[in-house]
């Protein structure tokens, strides 16, 4: 336990020393290598991504400037990695976010972005899963093994009728998700070292499929394809200059695995060294496999045919290639495995972070003694994503999950900015680039400061839609926006700040 005074209760700001003394007993073995961490975050990131996103992206905003649009949400992107790994080096503790939150602005909005970091990770977890789910179901249908519909579907399936969607009760279970949730997570449990070699397998055998259809595709690229190369406007951000900003609000979240390696730093061998180069390096990797991967499929299919769940598989068929479909597929399969092995292991670890601090029950950061992972806390959010990618049809929340992530961009972009003006002597062995201005006294810097601005335009069309889902008739992301802040300011309020490790102790319960 740290001597170090607790700040006041309206703040409840964690410091370093308090953060470097927590976690010299978190129980966690570290074993992760800078190449584990960034095969990490390649693995976690490219995903659905890649094999759903750029078409629809493309097809309903961009055009063939999607090109663009990638460059623009990597560039975002960069802006909050550099942030990231300076944090990560500075700062070699896990929690990611939610730790740099506790030091910046106090347990208050650290409990706020743990909260949004569970929820993006879980429902973007089930949605992989969800997605895992079908293209494995196909490939067992290409060896004449058939998954019955109610062993395959969820239990409630979404219906879209003039007055909005609406939910429909079926009597079916999708049990293959369901396993492959719950088989991640045993291997998770079994522990961080042996499932990330497994975990390196796949992810260099996923890179290998996409580098099969770039070479297979460049000889079959229409140069007439790409042209117009930014199509003109037809208004409510459907092409034109405002639909590769609306398109690179979609596909920055494509590039959201990089920022799992953080969360990675009580596990790594060298965190102030090895997790800024597995931030910074998956991302720059990611980049170039999406846009080669964009160039490629824009070239062979015109953009206004890419509206559709498979849109490599549409490219397969039009260089009249089906067997390259079926490694596509088996790369898809393979691509989104890896992403959930990656979604699921981030939100154990910003739980059992949580739980140390006692904002939760304090069973969700026990240790297992022979594996050194979280068991109970890694297998109750198993069970809770398998259970919901059985059941929910995610579609239906759309982009308002993606709020939390870049609120949490935010986040980390303002944090270094309050770092660097509220302890300037700490040592940072990774520091942001191109400095920063002072103004009366503090201190703003260039690339912080540049991250929370892209981080504002990329919010501005997601709430755009937000808001009009609900003026449509369709509600329901808004109501589960609020039944989700409401567990989670019941929950803190009626446990976790009694039962935090920075309450007051002057009053102990007898």
């Amino acid at each position: 336990m740290t001597n170090t005074p607790s700040p006041p209760s309206s703040a409840r700001r964690k410091t370093l020393k308090q953060l470097s003394e927590e976690q010299k007993g978190h129980g966690l073995k570290r074993s992760l290598t800078a190449t584990q961490l960034l095969v990490m975050g390649v693995g976690t990131t490219v995903g659905a991504g890649v094999y759903v996103m750029t078409g629809t992206a493309a097809a309903e905003y961009a055009g063939p400037a999607i090109l663009l649009s990638f460059l623009l949400s990597a560039l975002a992107c960069l802006f909050t990695a550099l942030c990231y790994g300076e944090l990560a080096s500075t700062f070699p503790v896990s929690g990611s976010a939610y730790s740099y939150a506790y030091l910046s602005m106090g347990e208050k909005a650290a409990w706020a972005v743990g909260w949004l970091l569970l929820l993006e990770y879980c429902v973007a977890g089930t949605a992989v899963a969800s997605g895992l789910s079908g293209y494995l179901t196909s490939l067992l249908e290409i060896i004449h093994i058939h998954v019955p519909a109610f062993l395959s579907q969820t239990t409630l399936q979404s219906r879209v009728t003039p007055s909005g969607g609406t939910l429909a009760l079926h009597p079916s279970f999708n049990l293959v998700g369901f396993i492959l949730v719950i088989l991640v997570s045993l291997l998770l449990i079994r522990g961080t070292e042996e499932s990330s070699r497994f975990n390196t397998l796949i992810v260099f055998l996923k890179i290998g499929v996409l580098a099969l259809f770039i070479i297979m595709g460049v000889g079959a690229i229409n140069p007439h394809n790409w042209h117009p190369f930014i199509p003109p406007s037809q208004g409510n951000f459907h092409y034109g200059l405002s639909g590769v900003f609306r398109a690179a609000s979609i596909v920055f979240f494509a590039y959201g695995g990089f920022e799992i390696v953080s969360t990675a730093s009580a596990e790594a061998r060298n965190p102030t060294r090895d997790v800024p180069i597995g931030i910074i390096g998956s991302l720059a990797i990611c980049t170039v496999i999406y846009i080669a991967v964009a160039a490629v499929l824009l070239g062979i299919v015109p953009y206004q045919q890419l509206d559709v769940a498979d849109p490599l598989a549409v490219a397969t068929k039009v260089m009249h290639k089906p067997w390259l479909a079926v490694f596509i597929n088996t790369g898809a399969t393979i691509g989104l495995f890896s992403v959930l092995f990656g979604l699921i292991y981030a939100a154990s670890r910003i739980l059992l972070t949580i739980g140390h601090d006692q904002l939760i029950p304090s069973f969700f950061c026990r240790i297992h003694d022979r594996f050194k992972t979280p068991l109970l806390g890694t297998l109750v959010l198993g069970l809770i994503m398998g259970t919901m990618t059985a059941t929910l049809p995610i579609a239906l929340v759309g982009d308002l999950l993606c709020i939390g992530v870049t609120l949490a961009f935010a986040m980390v972009c303002f944090t270094v900015i309050w770092q660097r003006n509220r302890d300037p002597e700490t040592e940072r062995p990774f520091r942001v680039p191109f400095g920063g201005v002072t103004i009366h006294g503090f201190w703003i810097g260039i690339i912080p400061g540049l991250g929370i601005l892209f981080c504002f335009f990329m919010l501005l069309p997601l709430f755009w839609n937000m808001i009009h889902a609900l003026m449509s008739g369709n509600p329901l992301p808004f109501i589960l926006l609020v039944i989700y802040v409401g567990l989670g300011v019941g929950t803190y309020y009626g446990y976790g700040k009694k039962h935090s490790i920075m309450a007051p102790r002057n009053n102990p319960p007898s």
